[in-house]
């Protein structure tokens, strides 16, 4: 399960920035990224270039080395995936989708089940991705049921809460004693999440210099 590196900023800073607030909202999702990700470079290429940017397939063919007929059914290949993958797009503003990631981090840290079984869609998603040093950690769970007794399992008592944008949608970056152990982007759909992609690869958090982001950071 790969996570592609993603774009965080601090909820509150991004915000008051309006030129800013518009790129993050045009920046392709968290969880669109993981899908495109597990798709052949040849699917990925299709896909994008015919239903993202409008090229007729015979071009998009040409681009791919297949024929106009190859290159349909490699973009058909891919839109079935990411159909299947679920919803990828908020369907709802900032400040709602802001409300239920708060609410659903305070459920979490709380130990409410019954809370997280409300916030959560029947059919929710969860991808980590753990890193190539832990392999174990990087783990794909669907069902609400599921994810949140594993969501209160693994809840530390020591977890401070920073909300941040992921790739322009609602987020959470999680540290322990200032170190980031998670970050987390959280697609909300239905006024219920449906998709939660998170690293929770240390040594690839460090190279994103989340810390800063963190509580008490000097930055």
């Amino acid at each position: 399960m790969h996570v592609p590196d993603p774009i965080a900023v601090h909820a509150d800073d991004a915000a008051p920035d309006p030129e800013q607030e518009a790129l993050l909202a045009e920046s392709v999702g968290l969880a669109l990224m993981v899908v495109l990700d597990a798709l052949t470079p040849a699917e990925r290429v299709a896909f994008v270039l015919h239903d993202v940017f409008g090229v007729p397939f015979s071009e998009v063919g040409k681009l791919v080395g297949r024929s106009e007929q190859a290159a349909r059914q490699l973009a058909s290949r891919a839109r079935r995936q990411v159909r299947e993958a679920g919803p990828s797009t908020p369907d709802v503003g900032l400040p709602q989708q802001r409300a239920i990631v708060d609410a659903f981090f305070t459920a979490a840290r709380e130990g409410d089940f019954d809370r997280l079984m409300e916030l959560l869609d029947p059919d929710v998603v969860i991808r980590a991705d753990g890193g190539p040093a832990r392999p174990g950690a990087s783990v794909v769970m669907r069902g609400a049921a599921r994810i949140a007794r594993a969501t209160i399992a693994t809840a530390s008592p020591l977890a401070d809460f920073t909300p941040v944008l992921v790739n322009g949608v609602a987020g959470m970056l999680i540290t322990v004693r200032g170190r980031p152990v998670s970050l987390i982007a959280v697609t909300v759909t239905g006024s219920r999440i449906t998709a939660l992609d998170g690293i929770t690869d240390l040594d690839r958090l460090a190279r994103l210099r989340l810390a800063a982001l963190s509580p008490g950071s000097p930055d």
